[in-house]
Protein backbone atom coordinates (compact mmCIF):
# COMPACT_ATOMS: atom_id res chain seq x y z
CA UNK A 1 0.00 0.00 0.00
CA UNK A 2 1.23 3.53 -0.86
CA UNK A 3 1.50 6.81 1.53
CA UNK A 4 -1.35 8.29 -0.47
CA UNK A 5 -4.61 9.40 0.49
CA UNK A 6 -6.70 7.24 -2.02
CA UNK A 7 -5.04 3.76 -2.61
CA UNK A 8 -3.73 2.25 -5.69
CA UNK A 9 -6.31 -0.61 -5.25
CA UNK A 10 -9.53 1.79 -4.86
CA UNK A 11 -10.54 1.17 -8.19
CA UNK A 12 -13.64 3.23 -8.10
CA UNK A 13 -12.86 6.45 -6.06
CA UNK A 14 -9.49 6.30 -9.02
CA UNK A 15 -11.94 6.29 -11.91
CA UNK A 16 -14.40 8.79 -10.68
CA UNK A 17 -11.07 11.06 -10.11
CA UNK A 18 -9.94 10.86 -13.44
CA UNK A 19 -13.49 11.24 -15.23
CA UNK A 20 -13.99 14.15 -12.80
CA UNK A 21 -10.79 16.01 -13.48
CA UNK A 22 -11.37 15.04 -17.66
CA UNK A 23 -15.25 16.42 -17.32
CA UNK A 24 -14.14 19.88 -15.52
CA UNK A 25 -11.38 20.46 -18.01
CA UNK A 26 -13.41 20.14 -20.91
CA UNK A 27 -16.35 22.59 -19.06
CA UNK A 28 -13.50 25.17 -18.34
CA UNK A 29 -12.47 24.77 -21.50
CA UNK A 30 -16.09 25.58 -23.17
CA UNK A 31 -16.85 27.78 -20.21
CA UNK A 32 -14.15 30.30 -19.72
CA UNK A 33 -12.43 32.48 -22.68
CA UNK A 34 -8.94 31.86 -20.39
CA UNK A 35 -9.49 28.42 -20.08
CA UNK A 36 -9.85 27.97 -23.69
CA UNK A 37 -6.84 30.09 -24.66
CA UNK A 38 -4.81 27.30 -22.11
CA UNK A 39 -6.82 24.52 -23.26
CA UNK A 40 -8.80 21.56 -21.37
CA UNK A 41 -5.98 19.29 -22.04
CA UNK A 42 -3.15 21.33 -20.09
CA UNK A 43 -6.09 21.99 -17.63
CA UNK A 44 -6.21 18.07 -17.18
CA UNK A 45 -2.68 17.44 -17.27
CA UNK A 46 -2.12 20.21 -14.49
CA UNK A 47 -5.70 18.57 -12.36
CA UNK A 48 -3.26 15.28 -12.03
CA UNK A 49 -0.23 16.93 -11.19
CA UNK A 50 -1.67 18.58 -8.81
CA UNK A 51 -3.30 15.46 -7.46
CA UNK A 52 -0.57 13.09 -7.69
CA UNK A 53 2.25 15.40 -6.11
CA UNK A 54 0.08 15.98 -3.30
CA UNK A 55 -0.02 12.61 -2.11
CA UNK A 56 -4.00 12.34 -3.08
CA UNK A 57 -3.48 9.75 -5.49
CA UNK A 58 -0.66 7.48 -5.81
CA UNK A 59 1.61 7.49 -9.14
CA UNK A 60 0.57 3.79 -9.86
CA UNK A 61 -2.42 1.78 -10.30
CA UNK A 62 -4.48 -1.11 -12.23
CA UNK A 63 -6.76 2.09 -12.78
CA UNK A 64 -4.16 3.57 -15.33
CA UNK A 65 -3.36 0.28 -16.76
CA UNK A 66 -6.58 -0.48 -17.93
CA UNK A 67 -7.10 3.43 -19.39
CA UNK A 68 -3.82 2.63 -21.03
CA UNK A 69 -4.82 -0.88 -22.37
CA UNK A 70 -8.26 -0.09 -23.10
CA UNK A 71 -9.62 3.65 -23.51
CA UNK A 72 -6.83 4.52 -25.58
CA UNK A 73 -7.12 1.58 -28.20
CA UNK A 74 -11.40 2.52 -27.91
CA UNK A 75 -10.17 6.14 -28.86
CA UNK A 76 -8.33 5.63 -32.15
CA UNK A 77 -11.39 4.05 -34.42
CA UNK A 78 -13.69 6.47 -33.04
CA UNK A 79 -11.61 9.56 -33.96
CA UNK A 80 -11.72 8.30 -37.22
CA UNK A 81 -14.70 7.28 -37.77
CA UNK A 82 -16.00 10.68 -38.87
CA UNK A 83 -13.20 10.52 -41.88
CA UNK A 84 -14.92 10.54 -45.36
CA UNK A 85 -12.10 9.41 -47.39
CA UNK A 86 -14.07 10.32 -50.83
CA UNK A 87 -14.47 13.86 -49.57
CA UNK A 88 -10.80 14.00 -48.84
CA UNK A 89 -9.81 14.25 -52.56
CA UNK A 90 -13.28 16.16 -53.73
CA UNK A 91 -13.32 18.91 -51.54
CA UNK A 92 -9.58 19.28 -50.28
CA UNK A 93 -7.84 19.84 -53.32
CA UNK A 94 -4.50 21.61 -53.09
CA UNK A 95 -4.84 21.76 -49.08
CA UNK A 96 -4.75 18.30 -49.29
CA UNK A 97 -0.91 18.31 -51.15
CA UNK A 98 0.06 21.23 -48.58
CA UNK A 99 -0.90 19.23 -45.13
CA UNK A 100 1.24 16.15 -46.86
CA UNK A 101 4.14 18.40 -47.69
CA UNK A 102 3.33 19.81 -43.78
CA UNK A 103 4.16 16.15 -42.80
CA UNK A 104 7.19 15.90 -44.88
CA UNK A 105 8.57 18.62 -42.75
CA UNK A 106 7.61 17.43 -39.56
CA UNK A 107 9.62 14.14 -40.52
CA UNK A 108 12.65 16.39 -41.47
CA UNK A 109 12.29 18.10 -38.26
CA UNK A 110 12.21 15.01 -36.20
CA UNK A 111 15.27 13.83 -38.04
CA UNK A 112 17.22 16.84 -37.47
CA UNK A 113 15.63 17.33 -33.44
CA UNK A 114 16.83 13.90 -32.62
CA UNK A 115 20.16 13.66 -34.03
CA UNK A 116 21.13 17.26 -32.66
CA UNK A 117 20.10 16.18 -29.46
CA UNK A 118 19.90 12.47 -28.55
CA UNK A 119 23.61 12.41 -26.45
CA UNK A 120 21.43 15.05 -24.14
CA UNK A 121 18.25 13.27 -23.65
CA UNK A 122 17.11 9.94 -22.25
CA UNK A 123 14.74 7.95 -24.34
CA UNK A 124 14.53 10.14 -26.94
CA UNK A 125 14.07 7.26 -29.74
CA UNK A 126 10.79 6.76 -27.93
CA UNK A 127 10.14 10.22 -27.71
CA UNK A 128 10.99 11.20 -31.46
CA UNK A 129 8.43 8.29 -32.11
CA UNK A 130 5.79 10.08 -29.98
CA UNK A 131 6.05 13.03 -31.36
CA UNK A 132 6.51 12.71 -35.01
CA UNK A 133 3.44 10.93 -35.01
CA UNK A 134 1.73 13.66 -32.84
CA UNK A 135 2.69 16.50 -35.17
CA UNK A 136 1.51 14.81 -37.98
CA UNK A 137 -1.91 13.16 -36.24
CA UNK A 138 -2.40 13.97 -33.30
CA UNK A 139 -2.88 13.43 -29.18
CA UNK A 140 -4.38 10.27 -29.98
CA UNK A 141 -1.78 9.24 -32.25
CA UNK A 142 0.53 10.49 -29.20
CA UNK A 143 -1.08 7.87 -26.94
CA UNK A 144 -0.53 4.89 -29.24
CA UNK A 145 2.58 5.70 -29.30
CA UNK A 146 3.27 5.99 -26.18
CA UNK A 147 2.03 2.76 -25.40
CA UNK A 148 3.87 0.65 -28.33
CA UNK A 149 7.14 2.30 -27.16
CA UNK A 150 6.35 1.88 -22.99
CA UNK A 151 8.61 5.46 -22.78
CA UNK A 152 8.63 6.13 -18.87
CA UNK A 153 5.52 7.98 -17.62
CA UNK A 154 7.62 10.77 -16.31
CA UNK A 155 9.13 11.06 -19.40
CA UNK A 156 6.05 11.05 -21.24
CA UNK A 157 4.84 13.72 -18.76
CA UNK A 158 7.97 16.28 -19.29
CA UNK A 159 7.29 16.06 -23.13
CA UNK A 160 3.51 16.89 -22.77
CA UNK A 161 4.47 19.89 -21.04
CA UNK A 162 7.43 20.67 -23.25
CA UNK A 163 4.98 20.14 -26.01
CA UNK A 164 2.17 22.08 -24.47
CA UNK A 165 4.20 25.10 -23.95
CA UNK A 166 5.42 25.13 -27.49
CA UNK A 167 1.62 24.57 -28.70
CA UNK A 168 0.88 28.06 -26.49
CA UNK A 169 3.77 29.43 -28.66
CA UNK A 170 3.43 28.59 -31.63
CA UNK A 171 -0.28 29.34 -32.14
CA UNK A 172 0.58 32.90 -31.02
CA UNK A 173 3.47 32.98 -33.88
CA UNK A 174 0.16 31.59 -36.15
CA UNK A 175 -2.09 34.19 -35.25
CA UNK A 176 0.30 36.93 -35.96
CA UNK A 177 1.52 35.36 -39.14
CA UNK A 178 -1.87 37.05 -40.92
CA UNK A 179 -0.95 39.92 -39.72
CA UNK A 180 2.63 40.73 -40.59
CA UNK A 181 3.15 42.48 -43.71
CA UNK A 182 6.08 40.51 -45.27
CA UNK A 183 3.68 37.68 -45.46
CA UNK A 184 0.76 39.26 -46.65
CA UNK A 185 2.64 40.90 -49.73
CA UNK A 186 3.71 37.33 -50.58
CA UNK A 187 1.14 35.08 -50.54
CA UNK A 188 -3.27 35.56 -51.38
CA UNK A 189 -5.29 36.18 -48.35
CA UNK A 190 -9.08 35.74 -49.59
CA UNK A 191 -10.33 34.74 -46.24
CA UNK A 192 -8.61 37.49 -44.47
CA UNK A 193 -10.18 39.88 -47.03
CA UNK A 194 -13.07 38.42 -46.26
CA UNK A 195 -13.22 38.79 -42.49
CA UNK A 196 -11.68 42.57 -42.90
CA UNK A 197 -14.47 43.48 -45.30
CA UNK A 198 -17.16 42.59 -42.43
CA UNK A 199 -18.43 39.76 -43.61
CA UNK A 200 -17.39 37.17 -41.01
CA UNK A 201 -18.89 37.75 -37.37
CA UNK A 202 -18.12 36.27 -34.40
CA UNK A 203 -20.39 34.55 -32.44
CA UNK A 204 -19.09 35.53 -28.86
CA UNK A 205 -18.47 32.14 -28.16
CA UNK A 206 -15.33 30.36 -26.79
CA UNK A 207 -13.29 28.54 -29.65
CA UNK A 208 -13.93 25.29 -28.12
CA UNK A 209 -17.69 25.76 -27.58
CA UNK A 210 -18.04 26.67 -30.91
CA UNK A 211 -16.00 24.15 -32.59
CA UNK A 212 -17.92 21.29 -30.06
CA UNK A 213 -21.66 22.39 -30.87
CA UNK A 214 -24.43 20.64 -29.50
CA UNK A 215 -25.82 17.31 -31.66
CA UNK A 216 -28.74 14.66 -31.87
CA UNK A 217 -27.14 11.68 -30.67
CA UNK A 218 -29.27 9.04 -29.63
CA UNK A 219 -29.61 5.41 -27.84
CA UNK A 220 -28.65 4.07 -31.22
CA UNK A 221 -25.43 6.40 -31.88
CA UNK A 222 -24.10 5.51 -28.78
CA UNK A 223 -24.19 1.63 -29.23
CA UNK A 224 -22.80 2.01 -32.43
CA UNK A 225 -20.28 3.91 -31.95
CA UNK A 226 -19.11 2.07 -28.58
CA UNK A 227 -19.79 -1.19 -30.29
CA UNK A 228 -18.25 -0.92 -33.76
CA UNK A 229 -15.09 0.84 -32.02
CA UNK A 230 -14.95 -2.00 -29.26
CA UNK A 231 -15.44 -4.72 -32.76
CA UNK A 232 -12.57 -3.26 -34.34
CA UNK A 233 -10.24 -3.11 -31.69
CA UNK A 234 -10.96 -6.93 -30.76
CA UNK A 235 -10.72 -8.35 -34.24
CA UNK A 236 -7.67 -5.76 -34.91
CA UNK A 237 -5.62 -6.96 -31.83
CA UNK A 238 -6.09 -10.82 -32.27
CA UNK A 239 -5.43 -9.81 -36.26
CA UNK A 240 -2.15 -8.08 -35.32
CA UNK A 241 -1.54 -10.91 -32.59
CA UNK A 242 -1.69 -13.51 -35.79
CA UNK A 243 0.35 -11.84 -37.73
CA UNK A 244 2.97 -11.02 -35.29
CA UNK A 245 3.14 -15.01 -34.91
CA UNK A 246 3.79 -15.43 -38.32
CA UNK A 247 6.69 -13.64 -38.61
CA UNK A 248 9.81 -14.23 -36.94
CA UNK A 249 11.50 -11.49 -34.75
CA UNK A 250 14.82 -12.19 -32.33
CA UNK A 251 18.53 -11.37 -32.35
CA UNK A 252 18.79 -14.40 -34.74
CA UNK A 253 16.61 -13.06 -37.87
CA UNK A 254 17.52 -9.92 -39.31
CA UNK A 255 16.86 -6.12 -38.98
CA UNK A 256 14.20 -6.14 -42.10
CA UNK A 257 12.82 -8.97 -40.70
CA UNK A 258 12.26 -7.51 -37.55
CA UNK A 259 11.12 -4.66 -38.70
CA UNK A 260 8.16 -6.35 -40.68
CA UNK A 261 7.72 -7.80 -37.35
CA UNK A 262 7.33 -4.77 -35.53
CA UNK A 263 5.23 -3.09 -38.53
CA UNK A 264 2.82 -5.39 -39.71
CA UNK A 265 2.39 -7.18 -36.02
CA UNK A 266 1.74 -3.82 -34.61
CA UNK A 267 -1.35 -3.55 -32.50
CA UNK A 268 -2.12 -0.11 -33.27
CA UNK A 269 -1.05 0.18 -36.83
CA UNK A 270 -3.33 -2.71 -37.62
CA UNK A 271 -6.24 -1.05 -35.98
CA UNK A 272 -5.92 2.03 -37.99
CA UNK A 273 -5.69 0.19 -41.00
CA UNK A 274 -8.47 -2.08 -40.35
CA UNK A 275 -10.27 0.96 -39.65
CA UNK A 276 -9.41 2.93 -42.43
CA UNK A 277 -10.31 -0.60 -44.64
CA UNK A 278 -13.41 -0.34 -43.09
CA UNK A 279 -14.59 3.00 -43.62
CA UNK A 280 -13.83 2.55 -47.41
CA UNK A 281 -16.10 -0.27 -47.49
CA UNK A 282 -18.91 1.31 -45.67
CA UNK A 283 -18.66 5.13 -45.73
CA UNK A 284 -22.29 5.23 -45.00
CA UNK A 285 -23.03 3.49 -42.01
CA UNK A 286 -20.32 5.66 -39.99
CA UNK A 287 -21.52 8.50 -41.83
CA UNK A 288 -24.84 7.97 -39.85
CA UNK A 289 -23.37 7.79 -36.05
CA UNK A 290 -23.08 11.10 -34.55
CA UNK A 291 -21.23 11.34 -31.18
CA UNK A 292 -18.13 9.36 -32.07
CA UNK A 293 -15.65 12.21 -32.76
CA UNK A 294 -16.92 13.31 -29.03
CA UNK A 295 -16.78 10.06 -27.77
CA UNK A 296 -13.29 9.81 -28.83
CA UNK A 297 -12.11 12.95 -27.97
CA UNK A 298 -13.53 12.70 -24.29
CA UNK A 299 -11.29 9.57 -24.13
CA UNK A 300 -8.14 11.76 -24.85
CA UNK A 301 -8.68 13.73 -22.10
CA UNK A 302 -8.61 10.59 -19.95
CA UNK A 303 -5.47 9.82 -21.33
CA UNK A 304 -4.24 13.45 -20.58
CA UNK A 305 -5.13 13.14 -17.10
CA UNK A 306 -3.67 9.69 -16.91
CA UNK A 307 -0.35 10.75 -18.04
CA UNK A 308 0.07 13.13 -15.60
CA UNK A 309 -0.55 11.41 -13.01
CA UNK A 310 3.05 9.59 -12.74
CA UNK A 311 4.93 12.99 -13.18
CA UNK A 312 7.82 14.14 -10.99
CA UNK A 313 8.00 18.17 -10.97
CA UNK A 314 11.10 17.74 -10.27
CA UNK A 315 12.11 15.51 -13.32
CA UNK A 316 10.01 18.13 -15.21
CA UNK A 317 12.24 20.94 -14.46
CA UNK A 318 15.20 18.66 -15.31
CA UNK A 319 14.24 17.93 -18.35
CA UNK A 320 11.37 20.16 -20.04
CA UNK A 321 14.10 22.56 -21.28
CA UNK A 322 16.00 20.20 -23.43
CA UNK A 323 12.45 18.49 -24.57
CA UNK A 324 10.95 22.06 -25.25
CA UNK A 325 14.64 22.69 -27.67
CA UNK A 326 13.30 19.43 -29.41
CA UNK A 327 9.93 20.37 -29.96
CA UNK A 328 10.73 23.73 -31.26
CA UNK A 329 13.12 22.86 -33.74
CA UNK A 330 10.47 19.85 -35.36
CA UNK A 331 7.74 23.06 -34.78
CA UNK A 332 10.16 25.56 -37.06
CA UNK A 333 11.49 23.30 -39.47
CA UNK A 334 7.78 22.06 -40.43
CA UNK A 335 6.82 25.82 -40.60
CA UNK A 336 9.32 26.36 -42.65
CA UNK A 337 8.47 23.76 -45.07
CA UNK A 338 4.59 24.42 -44.94
CA UNK A 339 5.53 27.96 -45.66
CA UNK A 340 7.93 27.16 -48.74
CA UNK A 341 5.31 24.56 -49.78
CA UNK A 342 2.44 27.06 -49.88
CA UNK A 343 4.69 29.59 -52.49
CA UNK A 344 6.02 26.53 -54.67
CA UNK A 345 1.92 25.78 -54.82
CA UNK A 346 0.69 29.42 -55.42
CA UNK A 347 -1.53 28.52 -52.27
CA UNK A 348 -2.92 31.02 -50.00
CA UNK A 349 -1.45 32.03 -46.91
CA UNK A 350 -5.11 30.75 -44.99
CA UNK A 351 -4.27 27.29 -46.62
CA UNK A 352 -0.87 27.53 -45.73
CA UNK A 353 -0.97 28.34 -42.18
CA UNK A 354 -3.99 25.60 -41.39
CA UNK A 355 -1.91 22.53 -43.12
CA UNK A 356 0.88 23.37 -40.66
CA UNK A 357 -1.32 23.48 -37.70
CA UNK A 358 -3.17 20.41 -38.68
CA UNK A 359 -0.02 18.48 -38.39
CA UNK A 360 1.14 20.09 -35.52
CA UNK A 361 -1.71 20.93 -33.26
CA UNK A 362 -4.13 18.47 -35.41
CA UNK A 363 -7.17 18.80 -37.10
CA UNK A 364 -9.97 20.27 -34.28
CA UNK A 365 -7.04 22.84 -32.90
CA UNK A 366 -7.02 23.75 -36.79
CA UNK A 367 -10.82 24.15 -36.83
CA UNK A 368 -10.35 26.20 -33.69
CA UNK A 369 -7.65 28.69 -35.35
CA UNK A 370 -9.90 28.56 -38.80
CA UNK A 371 -12.73 29.78 -36.34
CA UNK A 372 -11.12 32.23 -34.25
CA UNK A 373 -9.99 34.10 -37.55
CA UNK A 374 -13.21 33.94 -39.07
CA UNK A 375 -12.05 31.82 -42.12
CA UNK A 376 -15.46 30.07 -41.65
CA UNK A 377 -15.41 28.10 -45.45
CA UNK A 378 -12.18 26.75 -44.17
CA UNK A 379 -13.42 24.63 -41.03
CA UNK A 380 -14.54 22.00 -42.82
CA UNK A 381 -11.93 21.05 -45.32
CA UNK A 382 -9.22 21.03 -42.89
CA UNK A 383 -10.81 19.08 -40.58
CA UNK A 384 -11.39 16.59 -43.52
CA UNK A 385 -7.72 17.29 -44.58
CA UNK A 386 -6.76 17.35 -41.04
CA UNK A 387 -8.03 13.91 -40.02
CA UNK A 388 -5.74 12.01 -43.02
CA UNK A 389 -3.10 12.22 -39.73
CA UNK A 390 -4.66 9.94 -37.79
CA UNK A 391 -4.03 7.51 -39.81
CA UNK A 392 -0.45 8.30 -40.97
CA UNK A 393 0.68 9.37 -38.07
CA UNK A 394 0.99 6.13 -36.37
CA UNK A 395 3.15 5.01 -39.56
CA UNK A 396 5.22 7.64 -39.20
CA UNK A 397 5.68 7.25 -35.78
CA UNK A 398 6.45 3.37 -35.61
CA UNK A 399 9.09 3.90 -38.24
CA UNK A 400 10.88 6.82 -37.25
CA UNK A 401 10.88 5.36 -32.73
CA UNK A 402 12.37 1.91 -34.34
CA UNK A 403 15.01 3.76 -36.41
CA UNK A 404 15.87 5.99 -33.30
CA UNK A 405 16.03 3.19 -31.28
CA UNK A 406 18.66 1.40 -33.40
CA UNK A 407 20.87 4.62 -33.03
CA UNK A 408 20.26 5.23 -29.15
Amino acid sequence: MTNTLIQPDDTLTLWGIIVVVASVSIYLEQRFSWASKVSGAIIALVGAIFLSNTGIIPTESPVYDAVWGVIIPLAIPLLLFHVNIKKIWTESGKLLALFLLSSIGTVAGTIISFFLLKDHIPYLDKIGGMISASYIGGGVNFAAMAGKFEAPGDLVSATVVADNLMMAVYFVILMLIPTIGFFRKRYSTPHIDQVENGVSQEDGKTLAESFWKRKDISLKDIAMAIGTAFLLVIVSFKLADFIGSLIPSGENVSGIVNLANAIFGDKYLVLTTVTFIVLALFPTYFEKINGSQEFGTFLIYLFFVVIGIPASIPLIVQNAPLLLVFVFIIVMVNMIVSLAAGKLLNANLEDTLLASNANIGGPTTAAALAIAKGWKDLIGPILVVGTLGYIIGNYVGTVLGLWFSSMM
